[in-house]
């Protein structure tokens, strides 16, 4: 439980930068110690076949407590 509350996961909100990310992190007290990024993907239909192609991306940053 205790190394549960020293981790925490943040995600880039849709219109926000990484350095505001980053900074928000930094005012909770956390400090960002893995990046992940998640494909977003949408299927198109296009002459009747469909396929699967990339949307987007998701960026999150894992971060622990940043204890003085």
């Amino acid at each position: 439980m205790l190394n549960a509350m020293k981790k925490k996961r943040f995600a880039v909100a849709e219109g926000e930068t990484i350095a505001a990310c980053l900074e928000r992190m930094k005012q909770e007290g956390y400090r960002p110690i893995r990046r992940i990024e998640k494909p977003i993907f949408r299927e198109v239909e296009t002459n009747g076949e469909t396929t699967v192609e990339p949307y987007g991306r998701i960026i999150e940053f894992e971060a622990v407590r940043d204890e003085p």
